[in-house]
This record gives structure tokens, sequence and C-alpha cells, in this order.
């Protein structure tokens, strides 16, 4: 073939020639760029700096934190929880409830709303309360904790005192020498003398010395052996 032939056919088939060379180098620029941002992209992630978590609190005037200052305020929180919770279980706690007269025999028992012949009165009546022998002069003993409320001279019953004993329990005493240990609005414990047995009751003056001891449950007279612990002395 002739250079003029040959020249001739370069020449048409150069403008393909021209675009594939372009191609080429579109391409090869594409990679160099791609390449060049996975690197980039790699070099970030290695350079990244872990973030220090962010503390939820910050330091007062007096150099404490918060989170030390809300410990404190729930400790104190508790605490008193606690305190109170400790108060109430002391202020229900029950006392013993004492034979007013210790190691005392009943010679006459309550009656329950019966009638019951009075040996001194000589009739027939209810007995609301027992009556406890012991010698004149005799300790008498609060059945247990309460407040003093009425100091009185009944002309039945003699010398008497009356304790209110919570929960609406009253206790009365009855038949009381003059020998008087406490005085009204006085706090008693459980086994407290409060005054001793005389022989004031005119109701029940035929009979031997004794204590004459009531108790009233809201208002409604119940017997008293039946609440006394047979164990407190």
């Amino acid at each position: 073939m002739k250079k003029a032939d040959i020249a001739a056919k370069l020449k048409g088939k150069g403008t393909y020639i021209a675009i594939a060379a372009c191609v080429v180098i579109i391409g090869g620029a594409g990679i160099l760029a791609y390449n060049k941002a996975v690197k980039d992209i790699g070099e970030s992630i290695t350079t990244i700096t872990p973030q220090t978590p962010q503390n939820n609190y910050s330091i007062n005037s007096n150099g404490n934190s918060d989170t030390d200052k809300d410990n404190s305020e729930d400790k104190t929180i508790l605490n008193t929880s606690l305190n109170i919770g400790e108060q109430l279980q002391a202020a229900v706690e029950v006392q013993p409830n004492f034979m007013p007269i210790a190691n005392g025999t009943v010679i006459n028992p309550f009656s329950n709303g019966d009638l019951v012949r009075s040996e001194t009165l000589n009739v027939w009546k209810t007995h609301d309360g027992v009556d406890i022998a012991a010698p004149l002069g005799t300790e008498v003993k609060a059945m247990t904790k309460g407040v003093v409320t009425d100091i009185y001279d009944d002309a039945m019953w003699g010398n008497c005192i009356v304790i209110d004993h919570g929960n609406g329990i009253t206790g009365y005493y009855c038949n009381l020498s003059k020998a008087m240990t406490v005085k009204e609005g006085d706090n008693v414990d459980a086994g407290d003398v409060i005054s001793s047995v005389g022989d004031s009751a005119d109701a029940e003056i035929a009979m031997e010395s004794h204590l004459h001891f009531a108790l009233k449950q809201n208002n409604e007279w119940i017997d008293p052996i039946e609440y006394i612990e047979p164990s407190a002395k």
C-alpha cells in the first residue's frame, strides 16, 4: 500500500483514536481521583479522636459538684424517712398490761351486764369492774401507759383516778386512799405507782379491803381481767 493511502486511512481514523485516547485519560484520572478519595477517608477515620463523655454536673462555688449535692440530699431524705419510721414504730409500741395489784386475787368479777347481788347495798345491780383483794396501803399501779385525765372523790366509789390508756381504753381505779402519787395531766407507764388501796368506796365498804378496777373501751364496759397479760408483773 502506498504511503498516501496509509496516511489517508490514518487520517480517517484519527478522530476515533483521539476519542479513545480521551477515554483512557479520563478513566485514568477517575481512578486517581477515586484512589485519592479513599485515601482521604481512611486518613480521616484513623485521625478521629474519641469524644470524652460529658459529665452532667457542674462545680459550685464551694468546690462541690452538683451531683455530690444531689446525693447528699437523697441521703438526707432517706435518713429523715428512717427517723420518722423509727419514731412511728416507737409510738405504736404497746406496753404490757399489768395487774394493778401485784399478785392480786379477784374476789368479785366483772358481771358483763348481768345483775348480781351487792353485799353492801343488798340490791341486785351490775358489777362493771373487778374487785382485787389487797391489804390497806398496798400499792396500786397503772395497768399500762397513759395520761391521768381525772382525780376525784366519788360518793359511791371513793377516791378515784381515771387514766386514758389510748386506743379508746379508759381505766378507772377506785376505792383508793387519799395518798395520790400522780396529778391530772401526768403521763404514766405500765407499772407506775399511782396510789394505794383504801377504804373510801361506800358502795363496797362491807367487803374486805380491795381495789375496784374498771375499764371502758369506746365508752363500753369491758372485763379488765381479759385485758390483762397474765405474764406481766
